[in-house]
């Protein structure tokens, strides 16, 4: 779900977060980012249960991008133990600030628009590309499976 108020913006996640909702996450941000009023993002994973690598690599590049137009780092709720433990694996203590709790009340929320989804395979191989850019930890685990993915291209 997304939301919106005075050029801040939220992304709320329920459930289990995969790949198949990377395409109009992307749609989204990308308009967001492109909006004149943006001030922004709170990513709010608090109720969410886990989350993919590639739809991980999604929320690094928004932070990242948010961090060119800004030069700050957006806020990231979580309060799953399990879902903070990915997380901070992958390096997003970085390019996050994380908290457990944010004010997020105040914002009318709709479900995200979907999108029509371009090849699966071109949106995890960017996605882990952005994962392997972090550190060097994501760069190893994640080599071989971008290189193999992209011999089969």
């Amino acid at each position: 779900m997304v939301g919106e108020s005075d050029g801040t913006y939220v992304l709320k996640f329920n459930g289990d977060i995969r790949v198949g909702l990377c395409g109009s996450l992307e749609a989204f941000c990308q308009r967001m980012l492109d909006a004149s009023d943006f001030r922004g993002v709170i990513v709010d994973l608090a109720e969410t249960l886990a989350i993919d690598s590639t739809a991980l690599g999604c929320l690094a590049r928004l932070s990242l991008a948010v961090q060119r137009l800004q030069e700050k780092i957006p806020t990231l709720i979580c309060r799953s133990q399990d879902v903070e433990r990915v997380l901070l694996n992958m390096g997003f203590d970085d390019v996050f600030a994380i908290v457990a709790e944010a004010n997020v009340r105040d914002f009318e929320l709709v479900n995200i628009p979907e999108v029509v989804e371009r090849e699966t395979r071109e949106r995890v191989i960017e996605a882990h590309k952005v994962l392997m850019s972090l550190n060097d930890n994501n760069h190893s685990a994640f080599k071989n499976l971008v290189e193999a993915l992209e011999r089969d291209t």
